[in-house]
């Protein structure tokens, strides 16, 4: 039989390309989103294929008839501009939710993979960052509901390992872009993409000079297939560490688009992290994973998306 494999979270951007990547691969895939930040259009090509789509908050009892193989969690808001309007939802598909796909996944004895992301780093004052790093969060400041979600969401998941026998994954998201990102995301690369288009200014947080490092959603989504496989259950960074600021990013995506926009400053969001960079070696030594699109070759596919997105022309 097919291995088949609930995501939740589904129809966001990186659920809907990790339920196509699966169906490429021969998958069965049972998505499940409430729609609060997904888009039905994301996963609306994937109808005629060995799909199904369940409407649903998995902050409530996830009910799933059949066997199961893999338990996807990616269900959660993920943007400050998400986070920060939708606080307490953020918080409750952090611990409710890990919890109900959990206790799906031990129902079926299926192997679990955890959305977690670099946030858990929070502002650091280790650079690179590697998993053994425990972070610096603000567990009481504005992104504190998504920082904390998710660390009590890697708890709850490595709990389940230990206490029930679980085969369970974290995966550690560094930041991601490309085609199905929302035009209003709030995040830097649909942002400045957007106003780019519009010949509006770049709005850039702080003087630009914050690190970031950028992964394709392919590279992302090869990783996350490749960890679902490994014998492992630590914590994996997957990420792209060629590190850039703010303000680069920005005057790449303002060349490549023949844009007129000029870049402009507005004041550094609370607890907005100084730098961010994953140290991947882990990723290499137990998946044989590294990123290998680059950044102009994704920004492309990127660009050419956000032209045919109505808000963004």
């Amino acid at each position: 039989m097919k291995p088949r494999v609930v995501i939740t979270g589904a129809a966001g951007f990186i659920g809907s390309h990790l339920a196509e990547r699966l169906l490429d691969l021969d998958y069965t895939v049972i998505g499940i989103d409430n729609l609060l930040t997904g888009d039905v259009q994301n996963i609306a090509h994937l109808v005629n294929r060995d799909f199904t789509f369940i409407k649903h908050d998995v902050t409530n009892y996830i009910y799933i008839d059949g066997p199961v193989d893999f338990v996807l969690h990616w269900a959660s808001p993920a943007s400050p501009i998400d986070y920060l309007e939708l606080p307490i939802p953020t918080l409750k598909v952090g611990a409710l939710g890990t919890h109900k796909a959990l206790g799906l996944a031990k129902a079926k004895r299926a192997k679990f993979v955890l959305a977690s992301t670099s946030e858990v780093y929070g502002d650091p004052l280790e650079h690179p960052q590697k998993e053994t790093y425990w972070g610096n969060v603000n567990p009481i400041g504005p992104r504190g509901v998504y920082d904390e979600a998710k660390r009590f969401a890697e708890a709850m998941t490595v709990a389940y390992h230990r206490y029930h026998g679980l085969d369970t994954k974290i995966v550690r998201i560094f930041n991601t872009y490309g085609p199905r990102m929302r035009v209003n995301d709030g995040r830097a690369v649909p942002t400045f993409i957007s106003q780019a288009l519009r010949a509006e200014d770049i709005t850039i947080f702080g003087d630009g000079r914050q690190t970031r490092s950028f992964c394709y959603i392919s590279d992302l989504v090869d990783g996350v297939v490749r960890l679902m496989h490994a014998p492992t259950n630590d914590p994996i960074n997957i990420g792209n560490p060629h590190e850039m600021t703010i303000e680069e990013i920005a005057k790449t995506i303002v060349r490549m688009t023949s844009s007129r926009s000029r870049l402009v400053y507005r004041p550094l969001p609370t607890d907005d992290p100084k730098v961010r960079q994953p140290d991947i070696t882990r990723a290499r030594a137990l998946l044989g994973w590294e990123p290998k699109v680059s950044l102009e070759e994704g920004l492309t596919h990127t660009i050419e998306y956000f032209r045919t997105k109505p808000a963004a022309t």
